[in-house]
């Protein structure tokens, strides 16, 4: 099971589109994969459920906003409970042996960072402290852990366009960061900051773990950054334009982040009616659409990445 945290300070990068349309290519290729939706804004929920579903089945006690809520992450909740598996998409993908299932959001997570926050308040000694940090921390991690999520090859996790504590317990129980962007100036401006915070959060973790005065089974992480996606690429004669050309080569020359050779263009007839259907839009491309290959591509170039070999399924 490879685990993937999307991330990006910045908003609006297509981070949803990425994880929805990624996950849907590896689904179509016969892998088993998870979406996580971590973003209040429900984006990545409702690209494969519709809103009077969520309403009517799920929003009271079918989300991830109910497993982080409570006295602490997953005691009133069990992770693998949420779990549930879009129709229409999977409709799409049957026959080769794939499957994809989503954990739905809830546009009130935005307030769960506040909560976390104060439970890593009220200790009394410095083990305390380091205990509930831990705890807390690798919250997701030890759910991810469980056994009824070992089918799956592939989760990626769509995490908010922030580093609270919700994204911080997302990068945790990752093994890979994914990071797409924009080439332009605000999207691409964070991005060496993006890496020395979770840095710092990996440091911080396992040097807790490391310490003996704290009793915990938590081992050391080491999620490594995948790369650099950029998205919503303007083309021109085959080519970003010179603009667009110009950030991408400033991220690739001085970015702590690799940039991945695949980069999927601007495509405003595809991805403007993302999610009306509950079907992503590279399972509704023609193999002729040049973004299509592009998906292929990046695909490819992720799944290299992780060693992820083609499953042996009917």
């Amino acid at each position: 099971m490879q685990v993937i945290a999307v991330m990006n300070y910045k908003g609006g990068v297509g981070k949803t589109t990425i994880s929805a349309n990624v996950g849907a290519v590896l689904a179509g290729r016969g892998h088993r994969v998870l979406l996580l939706d971590l973003d209040p804004q429900t984006n990545l929920t409702f690209s494969f459920v519709s809103v009077d579903h969520w309403q009517a089945q799920l929003k009271d006690d079918h989300t991830i906003q109910r497993w982080y809520d409570g006295d602490m992450p997953g005691r009133d909740a069990r992770l693998s409970d949420l779990i549930v598996t879009p129709e229409r998409v999977n409709k799409m993908i049957a026959g080769g042996g794939g499957l994809l299932d989503l954990i739905p959001s809830h546009l009130g997570l935005i307030n769960i960072d506040l909560e976390l926050a104060a439970k890593l308040g009220g200790a009394t000694t410095l083990s305390e402290s380091k205990r509930k940090f831990l705890e807390l921390h690798g919250c997701l991690r030890r759910a991810l852990a469980d056994d009824g999520f070992s089918r799956y090859d592939v989760i990626l996790i769509d995490c908010a366009p922030n580093f609270g504590l919700v994204t911080k317990t997302a990068i945790v129980a990752s093994q890979h960061i994914l990071v797409p962007a924009r080439p332009d100036y605000l999207s691409t401006l964070g991005l060496d900051y993006l890496v020395l915070n979770c840095e710092a959060l990996v440091g911080q973790f396992n040097d807790y773990v490391h310490d003996k005065s704290g009793v915990t089974s938590d081992t050391v992480i080491e999620p490594r950054f995948l790369g650099t996606v950029f998205n919503m690429v303007q083309i021109y004669a085959q080519q970003p334009t010179t603009t667009q050309q110009k950030y991408i080569d400033e991220v690739r020359g001085n970015s702590q982040v690799r940039v991945l050779q695949s980069m999927i263009r601007n495509s405003p007839a595809l991805f403007g009616d993302a999610g009306e259907d509950g079907i992503p839009a590279m399972l509704r491309a023609s193999g002729r659409e040049e973004v299509a290959a592009e998906f292929s591509r990046l695909t490819d170039e992720i799944a290299d990445a992780l060693s992820l070999r083609m499953p042996d399924r009917p």
